[in-house]
């Protein structure tokens, strides 16, 4: 019998998520009895946990900071534990949105412009809205440098950037990029492979947290994508391509806006949701994979030395 460590809940604002994720794949994997289960916190008893249950798999369901920016793979590295998803170089980069960005153009992966607004920069503070207008005019988006699930973004125009500055002061810094119109599309990547892709009709401005976690949000998933075969193609091979770059493993999902024939990417999660308003469980729903077979086939994949 396969024993596997689900790591649930943590630190970040994605605390409830991960449990709520946690509980789906928990009641899955627990309905075929091969599988000896334990879900347990990333806290100061987690090292202790490892040595005492000895699993054969750390199953990664944490969000944000401490789950996926590299910190809990550091630890399961050191446990000598097979864990799930990106490993601890792969996740720091893509947590990062500065640094990610760096990469993707770099390897010319076309990303939306941006600046870093640091709160220390007194001088950058009194001349932002001069700043803006030059190197990327408005409307435009601030987001955390280290968040998921797009907590705390915004989309902002001249009359308002001040206020949700203020509001992010808290992070020391944050992204100020320039706003993409156009249709949201994502693509999920398994392995080595791509799985799929799914474009997003939210009702609200964005898919923002609560378009992508609440029901009543009621967002709209387009499966199979309305585009030319050659366009599905392309976009799929630019996330496939972000993947690589990163040296991602396991499952990986990738943020896109298309708007005048481009492909923006935005970001790339090496922790995709899996609940059940989750998007990589849906592609794959709609390949014919059922959502066991999901959970193994990134079981699978688990591994040490990334």
């Amino acid at each position: 019998m396969k024993k596997i460590l689900i790591l649930a809940g943590g630190y970040s604002s994605e605390r409830e998520i991960s449990k709520k994720t946690a509980k789906s794949v928990f009641n899955e994997l627990n309905k075929n009895k091969k599988y000896k289960i334990k879900i347990t916190e990333p806290d100061g008893k987690l090292v202790k946990v490892i040595r005492k249950f000895k699993p054969d798999i750390a199953l990664n369901l944490l969000h944000g900071r401490y789950g996926e920016d590299g910190y809990v793979q550091s630890i399961l590295e050191s446990e000598k534990i097979n864990y799930t998803h990106s490993g601890v170089l792969s996740s720091s980069l893509a947590i990062d949105k500065e640094i990610s960005k760096k990469i993707f153009i770099k390897n010319k992966i076309l990303t939306p412009k941006y600046i870093k607004f640091v709160y220390k920069n007194k001088k950058k503070q009194k001349n932002i809205i001069k700043i803006i207008k030059k190197k990327l005019g408005f409307p435009v988006v601030i987001k955390p440098i280290n968040e998921g699930s797009s907590v705390n973004v915004f989309i902002c125009n001249k009359s308002n950037i001040i206020k949700f500055l203020n509001k992010l002061s808290h992070y020391g810094e944050v992204l100020i990029e320039k706003y993409i119109p156009g249709r949201e599309i994502q693509v999920a990547i398994m392995g080595k492979k791509i799985l799929g892709a799914i474009e997003l009709k939210p009702k609200r401005k964005f898919y923002d947290y609560e378009a992508k976690y609440n029901p009543k949000a009621e967002t709209e998933h387009i499966i199979p994508v309305q585009i030319n075969n050659d366009s599905l193609k392309k976009v799929c091979s630019i996330a496939l391509n972000a993947h690589r770059k990163l040296k991602c493993r396991g499952v990986t999902r990738s943020d896109f806006r298309y708007y005048n024939n481009k492909f923006y990417l935005l970001e790339i999660n090496t922790q995709p949701g899996m609940t059940a308003l989750s998007l990589v469980p849906e592609i794959a729903s709609y390949l014919n994979i059922k959502f066991i077979n999901l959970i193994e086939k990134i079981l699978e994949d688990a591994s040490i030395n990334k």
